[in-house]
């Protein structure tokens, strides 16, 4: 079966997330979204540790589900289909080869049991209550270390592995290899996580990733934001199948649904305190140094993966294992722009509760529903914007350090002209 699986969230017990991002919450906007699997997300937590052992049940090998007493009866959704993946996000600070590394990292465990021994040990070495996310003063291979011993199943995926301030690969504190940062044990990462400034045709052109796995995850803070970026499988639902999918890069891994890069928020350079972008090539010609303040830029994702592609693969470079993608714009923005309001207003959120009821998930609204369906079940702004999303035709202004790029589908005041096309369908 093919399905799509959001397993890079955070919980309400995580830093700047909204405290909505509840088990219940989760598996409701999952079935809104037509996610099949979502992470738990900041199962080292001890109260929501304590949450997930208390409210959800195993079901398929390693996966579980909200029990049916905390569902809510009264609404449409049935959260009993969405199955949990127990996930958390570890953030290692630690100094190597004489530079300090903050670095992100996924960690899965294939059950309850596993998960705790995780949480043990790292509890050993920080304070897991302090943040959903914590931060544990360990080098990235002594976590790595941790979570194989814990399991010959658990997983450690580096996330977001571009970011400046905390991926992998990011120009503040990441490494130029992933050997670089495991040493002998890199052979046991077998996946990265592009981020949002990044898609996979940028990570195809670093050589040294030719044998990983690209996967995507939203790395959601709020529940209108899960699903925004998501990986697609097409197996049956287990553990076990997922980590095969992401391990072996066969059939059984379908692809992976993406932002635009550009609207991700270190997609460019820039100093946002100055309101200065720049392309990677603006930036050369400026020493990487802030034009106005004479401070350093923060160097983005884009001229980042520039520098370790080096010259030997262009941006059109696509190798014979890649994987389709798809990029998308979330339905609140699209939303947002067919009314001609602010995503966050009711007008949006009560379309967006009347079309997923009315024709179907938000997913497959967007990346499934046959064109002619789309033109009949959506109002006519809404339909174009959706097809032109597909199509790409659209403008986008990169994000660059800390600041979200801004993505438009239509020019002021065009979406005006297809408000009365529903009614030709």
């Amino acid at each position: 079966m093919k399905f799509y699986a959001d397993i890079e969230i955070h919980s309400k017990y995580a830093r700047a997330v909204s405290p909505q991002m509840t088990l219940e919450n989760l598996a409701l906007w999952a079935v809104k979204k037509g996610l099949a699997v979502l992470s738990t997300g900041d199962f080292t937590h001890p109260d929501w540790f304590s949450e997930i052992t208390r409210k959800l049940e195993p079901v398929e090998s390693g996966l579980y589900r909200l029990k049916k007493e905390f569902c809510d009866m009264d609404q449409p959704w049935d959260q009993q289909k969405t199955r949990f993946i127990l996930g958390a996000e570890i953030s290692c600070v630690y100094t190597k080869n004489k530079r300090g590394r903050r670095i992100h990292h996924l960690v899965y465990a294939p059950s309850i049991k596993v998960a705790e021994t995780i949480s043990t040990r790292l509890s050993w070495v920080g304070n897991l209550r302090s943040d959903g996310r914590p931060i544990i003063g360990i080098d990235s291979k002594e976590l790595l270390k941790i979570v194989l011993e814990s399991s010959s199943n658990s997983v450690l995926i580096p996330a977001h592995v571009w970011t400046p301030w905390f991926g992998v690969f990011g120009s503040k504190s990441g490494f130029n290899s992933l050997a670089e940062c495991f040493d002998e044990l890199e052979p046991h990462v077998f996946a990265v996580e592009t981020g949002l400034s990044s898609d996979p045709a940028m990570n195809w052109r670093i050589p040294f990733l030719d044998n990983k796995t690209i996967m995507s995850g939203s790395d959601s803070h709020s529940l209108p934001r899960i699903g925004r970026e998501a990986s697609v499988f097409d197996t049956e639902l287990s553990y076990q199948n997922i980590m095969a999918a992401l391990k072996s890069r066969d059939e059984r891994l379908a692809g992976t649904v993406e932002f635009f890069p550009e609207e991700g928020r270190y997609h460019y350079d820039g100093h946002a305190a100055c309101q200065v972008c720049f392309s990677p090539e603006e930036s050369k010609k400026h020493n990487n140094v802030c034009p106005k303040c004479n401070k350093p830029l923060v160097i983005g994702v884009m001229a980042r993966i520039n520098e370790l592609a080096g010259s030997s693969r262009g941006s059109g470079f696509s190798p014979a294992w890649a994987k389709p993608f798809t990029r998308m714009v979330s339905l609140d923005e699209i939303l947002s722009e067919a009314l001609g309001v602010g995503k966050n207003s009711k007008a949006v959120w009560s379309e967006y509760d009347d079309i997923v009821s009315r024709v179907g998930p938000e997913l497959s609204v967007l990346l499934d529903l046959p064109e002619n369906q789309v033109r009949q079940e959506l109002k006519g702004p809404t339909a174009e914007a959706v097809m032109r999303m597909r199509q790409g035709k659209l403008s986008v202004k990169p994000g660059y350090d800390g600041e979200y790029g801004v993505i438009n589908i239509f020019k002021e005041g065009e979406a005006k002209q297809f408000t009365s096309q529903k009614a030709l369908f």
